[in-house]
């Protein structure tokens, strides 16, 4: 027993937590633990994911110490509650909490009195009474610097961070949330604060929309991670987080490599899938279905729209809303009224702010697409006043793109311009190529209308290579388009997604394939085929891609 003792404390002490686990339940299996190493037992069995071990280890550890020594069993509590909470298990840990504050009715200062009250504050803000968990947090503070908790001091920051982000005040909570960082970063917590912390920042970066704070501190959190192989509750989230910032940063590749990573993490037999979920519900299969959304944008960023269908579905199933990225799909796929159906129902909807900005975006596309002009001038106005409210460089970037999008359609080209430039320089500047690319393309219409054709081509092009490295192949088609010659007059006959099908037919590709690959059956892609042999007056699919070649409706 004492050398299974012995090497489970020593595992505890150098991260192994999976043996760690292993090495104390073992002894204790011969004689019941006590104490710190229930506590040791408790923590290793949350950072390998098995929670009902982690659970009944912090039970014991709380009775065990609750007539021994009453603070450090408020501060098993304190990990269970969080625990429980963390898995929208909001009775039992409300029961818990009462219990142990009744524990520490004697001690009204002390700094496990003061991680109960950070809990109080979650359950406020839970029930979206903001002003008492403020005052909560700030009674957590007062408490944090008399006591000198590392702990409770980083707890203290992270909780005013996010009340202020709640009210809407981005740039004091980001300057908290820095402080926050600083003081884990700075003081060896415990690893369960250190994680839940990392987290919590970079989700509240992301919900900001300050994109590069959310890098900096994902690249940090996943050095973090390295370290702790059999670390499992905080890699799910850490390699969303990371394919997020890879797809934004152009690594396609990379990205769904670590998103697939995140759904083989978060679905082991701890995090079993929530179906029925709501698109904000965070328990551990969240990052599945987050993780198969970033997999979805991908797809169909490069024209794999079966595929991008696919993880769409998946990421609904496992909680996560696969809007506005599904409204998009039906807008390539050339369905245009699902799009505009789709992008109505969900604007109608309240979303996060993060959220809410990529809606208004995919609306401006989606509604300049169905040439319902209004409809995409009042998102982009909504759109310019998130940004007036919170002016991060991607919402400034955003902004900028739908007025210069609108200008455009409106005939005022060079006021377009102007919008297009300014929001190319901030996509530049946050290294986000794809966004990038597409600004350019518009700075080329742009010029086009200007009546300068030799301006409009060079940003064609340079949009075109950027395109042809993401491997955007709707993109790439495209832009082919606004660089060949114009098309006959019978190629303009066919509708837009006649054009897809016969540009398919030309790359070779088979009923079967191209009804997968637009998402339609068989019998209407046999439809619109013939449709394209009766309008081109032409005897053979071999004859119209011969015709899509020679009349350069594909490159």
């Amino acid at each position: 027993m004492l050398d299974s003792l012995d090497r489970g404390r020593q595992a505890f002490a150098q991260r192994a937590w999976k043996e760690a686990y292993a090495r104390l339940s073992a002894a204790d299996a011969d004689a019941a633990l006590g104490g710190r190493d229930l506590e040791m037992m408790a923590t290793a069995a949350y950072l390998i994911g098995h929670d009902e071990g982690s659970e009944m280890a912090w039970t014991r550890a709380y009775e065990w110490l609750r007539t021994r020594d009453k603070r450090r069993a408020a501060r098993c509590a304190f990990w269970l509650v969080l625990q429980l909470l963390a898995i929208g298990d909001w009775a039992r840990g409300g029961g818990w909490l009462s219990t142990a504050e009744r524990l520490l009715d004697e001690d009204a200062e002390c700094p496990e009195r003061g991680l109960l009250l950070v809990l109080v504050a979650r359950t406020h803000a839970k029930r979206g009474d903001l002003d008492a968990a403020h005052d909560a947090f700030r009674r957590v503070a007062v408490l944090a610097s008399i006591s000198d908790d590392a702990e409770l001091k980083a707890f203290s920051l992270l909780g005013l961070a996010q009340a202020a982000a709640s009210r809407g005040e981005s740039a004091a909570a980001m300057a908290l949330f820095d402080e926050a960082m600083v003081a884990v970063t700075a003081h060896a917590l415990c690893p369960i604060s250190t994680g839940v912390i990392y987290c919590a920042v970079i989700e509240a970066c992301y919900d900001i929309l300050d994109v590069a704070r959310a890098r900096e501190w994902t690249a940090a959190l996943s050095r973090w991670c390295a370290d702790q192989p059999d670390l499992l509750p905080f890699r799910g989230h850490c390699l969303v987080h990371r394919a997020e910032t890879m797809r934004l940063t152009g690594d396609w590749p990379n990205a769904i490599a670590q998103a697939g990573q995140a759904c083989a993490v978060a679905s082991q037999p701890a995090n079993q899938p929530v179906t029925s979920a709501p698109p904000d519900h965070r328990t551990r299969a969240y990052p599945i279905g987050a993780a198969f959304y970033e997999i979805a944008e991908i797809h169909r960023m490069q024209g794999q729209f079966g595929d991008a269908e696919e993880a769409y579905r998946q990421a609904y199933l496992y909680g996560r809303s696969p809007e506005p990225g599904l409204a998009l799909l039906r807008l390539a796929q050339g369905r245009v009224d699902a799009a505009v159906a789709a992008i109505r129902r969900v604007r109608s909807q309240r979303q996060k702010r993060a959220v809410r900005a990529g809606v208004l975006v995919a609306c401006v596309d989606i509604m300049l697409a169905a040439q319902v002009h209004p409809a995409a001038r009042d998102a982009a106005d909504e759109l310019a006043a998130l940004t007036e409210a919170m002016p991060t460089p991607y919402l400034r970037a955003l902004s900028a793109q739908a007025r210069g999008a609108i200008l455009l359609t409106e005939g005022k080209a060079r006021d377009a311009l102007e919008a297009l430039r300014a929001a190319w320089v901030e996509w530049q500047a946050l290294d986000v190529p794809y966004e990038a690319a597409r600004v350019r393309v518009a700075m080329g219409l742009s010029w086009r209308e200007l009546g300068d054709a030799d301006a409009a081509e060079l940003e064609f092009d340079a949009a075109r290579r950027e395109f042809v490295r993401l491997k955007a192949a709707p993109e790439v088609a495209r832009v082919n388009e606004l660089l060949a010659p114009s098309p006959p007059a019978a190629a303009r006959a066919l509708t837009p997604r006649e054009l897809q099908v016969i540009r398919l037919v030309a790359g070779g590709g088979s009923n079967r394939a191209i009804a997968r690959e637009l998402a339609i059956s068989e019998r209407t892609v046999d439809r619109h085929v013939s449709n394209i042999l009766t309008k081109l007056e032409l005897s053979s699919r071999s004859a119209a891609t011969a015709y899509a070649y020679q009349h350069g409706l594909v490159r």
